[in-house]
């Protein structure tokens, strides 16, 4: 049987125009990832709980000759994601692209963790997660193509200590992906995950501050076997693959970006 295969040298852009939504994108991996899809042609759509942040960054988008809106949204709340999908369509048109990166880490010891902390932890990262999909779904089944990428952790693939609330939302969207994948693969939807590593970002220097990091930074480069500390863009560029026309045979798939810290 014949088919056509993509062009061996893709042009970063889209052949038509996409619109595209990122979580928590008004700092850290986020902001990249919205910096970059903006830079390939996509209509950016930036949602952040820190209003002043998601303009920032739209503006900076904007300003760098992209596409880009700001938006307020709170990932755990369902209500909240709907308006802003809904601001998205009327705006920017129907959204084709979601990475959910909005996140929030935790340190505790198991058996100090409050029951409202763990529900904080599970409603951000994984609810989270699920609000967003199901909010913007829809859109991609009437387009029949969609790029899914979820922002789980490799705290989900390891464990860490003080973080048994953080690594089970995590490893919770891990799960997550592998079965939305499956089911949304027959509509022309891809949904992979990215589980980053050791990334500089402000939560990993707050980490670092409270001191969770052991002798900070510096210590966690040298066991890193590319012997530097990830940067947002590093989890970006990944981002941007999977969400292009060529990446249509990638789905259900954890693709580590963590310069080998685990294999």
């Amino acid at each position: 049987m014949n088919r056509q295969l993509p062009p061996t040298a893709p042009s970063p852009a889209w052949s038509q125009s996409r619109t595209a939504i990122v979580t928590g994108g008004g700092s850290g991996i986020g902001l990249a990832i919205a910096r970059r899809l903006a830079a390939e042609g996509a209509a950016v759509a930036v949602l952040d709980r820190d209003a002043a942040a998601a303009k920032a960054a739209a503006d900076g988008i904007t300003a760098a000759g992209g596409h880009a809106l700001g938006l307020t949204a709170d990932v755990a709340e369902r209500a909240s994601i709907d308006d802003a999908v809904a601001q998205v369509r009327e705006r920017l048109g129907r959204p084709t692209i979601l990475v959910t990166s909005a996140g929030l880490d935790g340190f505790d010891r198991f058996l100090t963790i409050a029951p409202s902390t763990w529900d904080r932890i599970l409603a951000v990262n994984l609810t989270g997660t699920f609000h967003c999909c199901q909010a913007v779904v829809p859109d991609m089944v009437e387009q029949k193509w969609g790029r899914i990428v979820t922002i789980s952790s490799s705290s989900a693939q390891t464990g860490n200590p003080l973080m048994t609330h953080y690594s089970a939302a995590k490893a919770g969207v891990v799960g997550f992906t592998k079965a939305l994948a499956l089911e949304l693969g027959p509509e022309g939807i891809t949904v992979n995950t990215i589980p980053p590593g050791f990334v500089d970002t402000p939560m990993l220097r707050r980490s670092e501050t409270r001191g969770f990091l052991g002798k900070g930074v510096g210590q966690h480069e040298s066991t890193t076997p590319v012997r530097r500390v990830g940067l947002p863009e590093d989890i970006a560029a990944a981002c941007a693959y999977l969400v292009r026309e060529e990446a249509g045979y990638i789905t259900g798939q954890v693709i580590a970006v963590n310069g080998g810290r685990t294999t």
